[in-house]
């Protein structure tokens, strides 16, 4: 059996959103093995974040009484706070499936894996053959896997799976240093799980610019285990009676190869980042053009290459090409896409200059733009003289209000032009604060232009941002 189709979309998340009424009418196929909807509304930033808040609750009492105010936490109550997530998002998953594979005559839902057997043409996993005059490769990535001994065991979770365990564990091992792992060890901490976090690398979240990776793991370290230079060895049945129930025992070794284990715990959650999913699509056998780590090879326009040259009618967007695995980024690129499948003038071209990014652990961080050692190698290679500030939380009105003695902004730029080149922001609703930053960034806006050009509200939280713009001494 066989179809033909004018467009298909290999994924049902950012690629989902493409089909515009310049569509209606013609013929569409969806290929979806997985949960419709993608990973953010299913198993990542949606459902985390909503994790997130009640679990920052949780947390107020031990805020509260910094500052003088008794609060109690009587409970938490995980099934009520999954169960409050999960109906609002399996119920949305469900009505976009339906509405895209019963609503609309002209689309046909594939609800299964499909792998590629030419640059336009798939085969599901049920035989069915599929080609298409235009396809869009939105397939998104998928947890790594880490290959020790009792990785398969059911007390052992990827960011996948669990968020929908039936109840909070006591202990809990993660197995990562990056944001994932950052989050999640965040939320099950302030819920008041005991948790042990297990790093390989000497800092949490690395990738981050050098201040705010080692002053976030310094605040981590204040709240659960860390265990740095640490590798994880095995995992295996604290009880050989209860074998996939009871508790286990998670062997350690630090990166010099000395024991350091075991520790004990209930369940173990494993967040040793995300690959693309190239490899079940048979991209590399179609003739595809991979990155290194297994992304698709795409241009500015999105379009897929092969041979280092653009393969007519086929096109990519989110995890499964981008480097920077963020909802924001593919949302970006599937407009780029959907504009650049019906154009008749020029194609437009994906902007990925100021990408920011935030993690919403403890505390909140957030960064757009260059790191201190990026910019370094930017202003010797320009022949600009290098700004850098680090501004305290504490150093504002509002900031003594919360008796803040962690958050930062940090700022970066070129000192002669004022031209801003990082923000990178640690501590509360820093998502929120850089804003503006991204904005000056996008417009050019210099950082002198942008401290004194407009008010400022005082004593809101923002003008810790104003004070570092201010304390860069930068352009006029």
């Amino acid at each position: 059996m066989s179809a033909h189709h004018d467009l298909v979309i290999v994924g049902s998340g950012s690629g989902n959103s493409i089909l515009g009424p310049e569509w209606d009418g013609r013929s569409v196929g969806i290929v979806e093995g997985g949960t419709f909807g993608g990973t953010c509304l299913n198993v990542g930033c949606i459902p985390t974040k909503m994790f997130v808040y009640p679990a920052g609750l949780a947390a107020v009492p031990a805020e509260a009484a910094r500052l003088g105010v008794d609060l109690t936490r009587d409970a938490v109550h995980w099934q009520a706070i999954r169960d409050r997530i999960f109906g609002r998002i399996d119920a949305i998953s469900a009505d976009g499936r339906a509405y895209r594979d019963v609503t609309q005559e002209n689309v046909t839902l594939y609800a299964e894996h499909a792998r590629l057997t030419g640059p336009r043409a798939l085969v599901t996993d049920s035989g069915r053959a599929i080609t298409t005059d235009q396809l869009v490769i939105a397939a998104g990535s998928r947890p790594r896997e880490l290959p020790v001994p009792g990785a398969g065991l059911p007390q052992v979770h990827t960011s996948d799976t669990i968020m929908r365990i039936p109840e909070a564990p006591r202990r809990l091992v993660i197995v990562g240093g990056g944001y994932v792992a950052a989050e999640f060890a965040a939320i099950f901490g302030q819920i008041g799980v005991e948790v042990t976090q297990v790093v390989r690398g000497t800092a949490l979240l690395t990738h981050l610019d050098a201040t705010v990776a080692e002053r976030f793991t310094a605040a981590a370290r204040g709240q659960w285990d860390v265990r740095l230079s640490t590798e994880i060895t095995g995992i295996a049945p604290a009880d050989e009676d209860r074998p996939g129930t009871g508790p286990v025992r998670v062997g350690l070794m630090d990166t010099d190869g000395n024991d350091a284990g075991p520790v004990e715990a209930d369940l173990v959650l494993i967040a040793a980042g995300r690959i693309p999913n190239t490899d079940r699509l048979d991209a590399a056998a179609a003739g595809l053009d991979l990155h290194p780590d297994g992304r698709l090879a795409v241009d500015a326009y999105q379009r897929v290459l092969a041979g280092g040259r653009p393969v007519p009618g086929v096109w990519a967007l989110g995890d499964v090409s981008s480097e920077h695995q963020l909802k924001h980024v593919a949302n970006h690129e599937a407009r780029v896409v959907a504009h650049n499948l019906t154009a008749t003038g020029p194609l437009l071209a994906s902007d990925h200059r100021f990408v920011p990014s935030a993690v919403f652990t403890h505390p909140q961080l957030a960064q757009v733009g260059m790191t201190e050692a990026q910019a370094r190698e930017h202003c010797a290679a320009v022949g600009e003289e290098l700004a850098v500030v680090v501004q305290d939380y504490g150093s504002t009105a509002y900031g003594w209000a919360m008796e803040d003695t962690t958050g930062i902004v940090k700022l970066i730029a070129e000192r002669g032009t004022g031209r801003l080149l990082g923000a990178h922001l640690m501590g509360h609703e820093a998502s929120m604060l850089i804003q503006p930053l991204i904005q000056a960034m996008h417009t050019d806006l210099p950082a002198h232009r942008m401290a004194r050009g407009q008010y400022w509200i005082h004593p809101a939280l923002t003008e810790v941002v104003e004070n570092a713009l201010l304390g860069l001494g930068t352009g006029g």
